[in-house]
């Protein structure tokens, strides 16, 4: 009966091959996450006027520091003793095509990439470090959606078993009984997320302090994390006599670093938008004009 209400899910993971070399689902949504944070960047530099030049630079900052991150997060967090206890696994860290990404060693590199950016860039453009994690979040919210989806066309990181009927059979990894889509209740939580921050930035930008945006972020999306991995089976054997998973020790810091941000917007009350100071004839003053539009 419960494979009668169950979704059999077998979709092929690779969308067409030319030869040995394969175009997967994954990599597709991957991308296209980073194709459209470029577009909603450019809005974002448009609106609050940064220089739109700054957007390639971004743009590979991001893809890089992304996937080292997710990689080595993987591999450090994950399984350490496979990939630092031999040449052909500490070789394997170099390979991310075969698998084994994970969002928190993203989000980390991310941080240290952001700050490096803002230093760089951030004093001729009159943004800072918070200013920058404010705008991205909202483009990684709905980057985030993207890479579920990718795990849902891989059949990988899925829940126990469930008897709602909404559950998936993935036949490809040659299970036999409905589980939790847990790739779509991430996909789902972070798309959300993504509209309440960008409805947020459109109508409230001039009413909200910076570090607002990262706060909510930080607190929603490593919070739904953390619940949704309850129901998640083991990434790892070593995760399955744990109390709390891997994936829950590491969201928990990233919670409690969104409510430091909160505290941290109400503390300085530092307008989230982007400020031009703008030299007036005198040579004693100094006017900061906010960004024309909305």
């Amino acid at each position: 009966m419960l494979s009668l209400l169950a979704i059999h899910w077998h979709v092929d993971p690779v969308i067409f091959q030319i030869g040995g070399l394969g175009i997967r689902w994954y990599s597709l949504l991957f991308v296209s996450g980073f194709i459209l944070g470029w577009f909603i960047f450019r809005w974002f530099f448009r609106r609050e006027g940064i220089s739109e030049s700054l957007l390639d630079p971004l743009l590979y900052t991001l893809l890089i520091g992304t996937i080292v991150g997710a990689r080595l997060g993987h591999c450090l967090f994950y399984q350490p003793d496979y990939y630092l206890g031999s040449w052909k696994g500490f070789l394997e860290i170099f390979m991310p095509w075969k698998g084994g990404l994970a969002s928190h060693g993203g989000t980390i590199m991310l941080f240290f990439c952001m700050l490096w950016f803002a230093k760089h860039y951030g004093k001729k453009e009159d943004f800072d470090f918070v200013w920058l994690l404010d705008h991205l979040c909202i483009a990684v919210a709905f980057a985030a959606t993207f890479i579920r989806l990718g795990n849902l066309f891989n059949s990988e990181i899925y829940g126990d078993v469930t008897t709602l009927p909404w559950g998936f059979i993935f036949d490809l990894r040659g299970e036999t009984e409905p589980k939790h889509p847990t790739q779509l209740y991430e996909a789902l939580s972070y798309l959300l997320l993504g509209l309440f921050l960008l409805w947020l930035y459109i109508k409230k930008l001039d009413k909200v302090y910076r570090g607002t945006f990262i706060g909510i972020f930080f607190i929603v999306c490593f919070g739904m994390r953390f619940l949704i991995e309850f129901i998640k089976e083991p990434q790892v054997d070593f995760e399955q006599n744990m109390v709390l998973n891997m994936g829950q020790l590491l969201s928990i810091p990233f919670v409690l670093l969104g409510i430091a941000f909160l505290v941290y917007a109400f503390k300085t009350k530092k307008p989230a938008m982007a400020i031009h100071p703008v030299k007036t004839t005198t040579k004693t003053e100094t006017h900061f004009a906010k960004p024309v539009g909305r």
